[in-house]
């Protein structure tokens, strides 16, 4: 009766023992698939997110110079007009990020600062100069920098900024989505992200 009181008590206690380590073979590998998931998420969004803008302007360019002192002013003028492309980019493969399986935690850590490019296309008509006050080099100079100065202006006024932020936070609920389907956590630094609406307040 002993005998098979202890055959019962030895079987009971290996069935019990391949079921716990089957168990914990079972979530290993969740965790492993949804790590890759994670990952494979993060390479689908790692790509250039690109906002464009287009703004048109009319400049008058007036330069005036005194000659033989305060006897003769020479003054030279231009009209330009100016057609700028704006693009605001960010480059989602820099991001930097952190899975952690035993928290289940996705933690962004930094993300790539925006990279604005101004292409302005100068035309200029009506250039007016004469033998005293040419047309240098440095005139050109000098407009190209009045004309960036009052686009980057433009630009500030313009919603074409928020516009990019927007189309990133869309790329980012991506990950907000993917963890809260699979119980992880998504944290930025150190804040946890509970709600998609939670990443517009985040200071990227």
């Amino acid at each position: 009766m002993r005998k098979i009181l202890f055959g019962v008590i030895i079987t009971l206690v290996v069935l019990f023992s391949f079921k716990y380590c089957g168990d914990k073979v079972e979530e290993r590998t969740v965790l492993q698939e949804n790590s890759a998931l994670i990952q494979q998420q993060i390479n689908n969004v790692g790509k250039l997110v690109v906002t464009e803008g287009h703004f048109s302007e009319v400049f008058n360019y007036k330069n005036s110079k005194d000659v033989f002192g305060d006897y003769f002013t020479s003054e030279k003028k231009a009209l330009i007009v100016v057609n700028a492309e704006i693009t605001i980019a960010y480059d989602l493969s820099k991001i930097e990020f952190e899975v952690d399986e035993a928290s289940k935690t996705l933690t962004i850590l930094s993300i790539p600062k925006e990279d604005i490019k101004i292409n302005p296309d100068l035309e200029y008509y009506d250039i007016q100069s004469d033998f005293f006050n040419p047309f240098e080099a440095k005139d050109y100079n000098d407009i190209k920098k009045i004309v960036k100065a009052s686009l980057n202006k433009k630009l500030e006024a313009s919603d074409l900024k928020a516009n990019a932020k927007n189309r990133l936070i869309s790329e980012l609920s991506k990950f907000y989505i993917l963890t809260n389907s699979l119980g992880w956590t998504l944290k930025y630094n150190e804040n946890p992200v509970s709600t998609i609406d939670a990443l517009q307040g985040l200071k990227l």
